[in-house]
């Protein structure tokens, strides 16, 4: 068995003149992870276009907190049409999720990335809210995501903790959903592959599931952007975010 021409051509149109790191040391295990994530696990995902797929993988690769894969993948995305643009708002949105902690060793990678390739620093900003206006703009992302019994969720919560749910609005939504350069579907997809990288989340994984449903992205759509993750998670995660989307569907 030898590395597929497929898996070769698309590594190359990926890392264009990059030898996988790990063919010296490990060429058996480069063999198979190639011929899998970068043959049959690419043929099975036609309904996804290049960008969409590169941003769920670097939403994966946060959630899991596989940075070096993401060192290796931000370029890769680059060439493979996502914008610097796009990487960033993928790595900030992801702090409302996985909390500043888990993201910011991204951040400082994305930083240094985009140096040596040569893109300015800081980006063009993107937001669109300010600190009056964004619980209101995240209100309005919630019901549109989630439906109108959303309307009035910012008020509701335990007595000890109504601010957490007001936080949910203004913040998590407020300041991150509303801001320019990904789209609501590509920010309610991202946030999927954020949760289900992560594990031990499978009520705010259907939760989203079911978001994603609502503005667009189908089950089928959620299956293959799934299958794209398995690479980047193993199965048994992928399996939990399968059963979320057919619980979700329900």
């Amino acid at each position: 068995m030898a590395v597929t021409d497929n898996a070769k051509k698309y590594h190359e149109k990926m890392l264009p003149g990059k030898t996988p790191q790990l063919q010296s040391t490990d060429p058996e295990f480069v063999e198979r992870f190639m011929n899998f994530a970068f043959d049959e696990v690419i043929e099975q995902g036609k309904l996804l276009d290049e960008k969409t797929r590169f941003l769920a993988i670097l939403a994966t690769l946060l959630g899991c907190q596989g940075l070096e894969e993401f060192k290796v993948m931000v370029p890769a995305a680059l060439h493979m049409g996502v914008t610097p643009v796009e990487v960033k708002e993928t790595v900030y949105q992801a702090t409302a999720y996985l909390g500043i902690g888990r993201v910011f060793p991204f951040l400082k990678a994305v930083n240094e990335i985009f140096t040596e390739e040569g893109i300015t620093l800081p980006l063009e900003g993107q937001a669109t809210t300010t600190m009056e206006t964004r619980r209101e703009a995240g209100t309005e992302c919630q019901v549109e995501i989630f439906g109108e019994g959303m309307k009035d969720f910012w008020k509701s919560g335990p007595e000890d903790a109504p601010h957490i749910n007001y936080w949910l609005a203004a913040h998590c939504f407020g300041d991150w959903y509303t801001r320019k350069g990904l789209d609501l579907k590509q920010r309610e997809m991202i946030t999927f592959c954020y949760i289900a990288a992560q594990g031990g989340c499978e009520p705010q994984l259907i939760a989203h599931a079911k978001g994603n449903m609502n503005v667009g992205n189908d089950k089928a759509f959620l299956i293959e952007v799934v299958s794209q993750m398995v690479p980047y998670i193993g199965y048994p995660r992928s399996l939990n975010a399968m059963n979320a989307i057919r619980k979700a569907a329900e």
